[in-house]
């Protein structure tokens, strides 16, 4: 196999892990809105910035409250796209992400790096609820080098 495939396939199998991620089962109407994600990720950059990456990135990732609540959790990524937090799925820790996309072929980690203010980024994903690919926003904070984000499905 040469690199591209290789690279190819190491991508698919990775969202092949996001999509079968299991969870507690949520009813459809519990999830985090977009404007409790904001908040979250709010805090979530205040904490980063107070406590620094290695106190941040270990208790955002150990999916506990107060960095997970409902269906909303902490991510982090570097400039590069590694994941180097991430309270939904603890397994992406170390993996670069960057050409990871949606079922649209978006691909929103580019989108989430690449953000320089704080602000929304709109992708497609499996609701672990419905089980139903859904529209979902991530609200994303730039510290330093790293993003740090939020996302909640629109309802």
């Amino acid at each position: 196999m040469g690199g591209n495939a290789v690279k190819k396939s190491i991508i698919v199998a990775l969202v092949l892990v996001l999509f079968s991620v299991t969870s507690a089962p949520v009813r459809a109407d519990a999830g985090g809105s977009p404007e409790e994600a904001k908040a979250l990720a709010v805090k979530a950059a205040e904490f980063l910035k107070d406590k620094g990456p290695d106190q941040a990135f270990a208790a955002f990732t150990a999916k506990a409250a107060p960095w997970v609540d409902r269906d909303l959790y902490v991510f982090v990524y570097n400039e590069a796209g590694q994941a180097v937090a991430h309270g939904g799925n603890p397994a992406l820790v170390g993996k670069s992400l960057i050409d990871l996309k949606d079922p649209t072929g978006r691909a929103f980690v580019r989108d989430i790096v690449a953000v320089t203010a704080p602000g929304w980024v709109e992708y497609q994903w499996r609701n672990p609820a419905s089980n139903a690919v859904e529209p979902k926003t991530s609200y994303i904070i730039p510290v330093g080098t790293y993003r740090v984000g939020v996302g909640a499905y629109k309802k």
